[in-house]
């Protein structure tokens, strides 16, 4: 019997993130290059966002490359850029036939044009999907994005737009990439891992984690519900005590 039949559909992450690890170890345990597991890890990233869009969760985000990736070796960047490009082409059709919008953030300037190109016509052919959103981190890192906020911030205190007075945790959560998205409820890191690696630091302040040892390319459906399940089982009290919640 399938998990998917244990997850209550009323009690779903509103906001899902995955920090998708372990491809390269995946491939070095078959013996072939890092490449073969990023290509494999694609197959996962597909099966990931239908089972996410079936389920009705609204917001998947997916880190797909990090501002420190950019100091890998210049092939493999090389070619996390070219398969970004394909995948990107590939699952148009995807994000279409089940009704999900795509979005992205990140330090996008510093992707190669092919990838900006191609990245923002499947955004702007999606922009009008209701169905869920899908957000791809990438060039991205919290520490950037929080300081980026705050500078952007204090140009505008002084220029008098705002006042310093008024700034608060909105006037910040505007001013992030994700403005436009809910706070993260549920983490899912994969392959053994257990590090947040400058991923939605602000966003994932009271959100639940969940650590698996599986590899990327190894994460299925199942795998996916399991995490939900445990989720589920959470008593999430934001700094209340049990009995308030109650």
């Amino acid at each position: 019997m399938s998990l998917l039949n244990k997850i209550n559909t009323d009690n779903l992450p509103t906001h899902l993130a995955i920090i998708m690890d372990g491809n390269g170890r995946w491939a070095k345990q078959k013996g072939m290059l890092r490449a073969f597991g990023h290509e494999n890890g694609t197959k996962s990233v597909r099966t990931t966002v239908e089972a996410c869009a079936r389920l009705g969760i609204k917001n998947l985000t997916l880190y797909a490359f990090s501002t420190e990736n950019w100091n890998r070796p210049k092939l493999e960047v090389e070619t996390l850029m070219k398969l970004l490009i394909s995948s990107l082409k590939k699952e148009l059709a995807t994000l279409e036939k089940n009704d999900i919008k795509l979005n992205s953030i990140g330090n996008l300037d510093h992707l190669p044009k092919g990838v900006q190109k191609e990245l923002q016509e499947v955004i702007e052919k999606t922009k009008n999907n209701t169905r869920m959103t899908l957000t791809l981190a990438l060039s991205y890192g919290s520490r950037e994005e929080i300081l980026n906020a705050v500078k952007k911030i204090s140009d505008k205190v002084k220029n008098n737009i705002i006042s310093i007075d008024t700034i608060d945790e909105s006037i910040l959560n505007n001013h992030l990439y994700t403005h436009d998205l809910p706070d993260v409820d549920l983490v899912v890191r994969t392959s053994g891992e257990h590090r947040i690696s400058n991923f939605l630091l602000w966003q994932i302040a009271y959100a639940e984690f969940y650590f698996t040892d599986v590899l990327w390319p190894d994460f299925t459906e199942e795998h996916l519900y399991e995490a939900i399940i445990s989720y589920q089982k959470r008593e999430r009290r934001f700094g209340k005590t049990s009995e308030q919640i109650q």
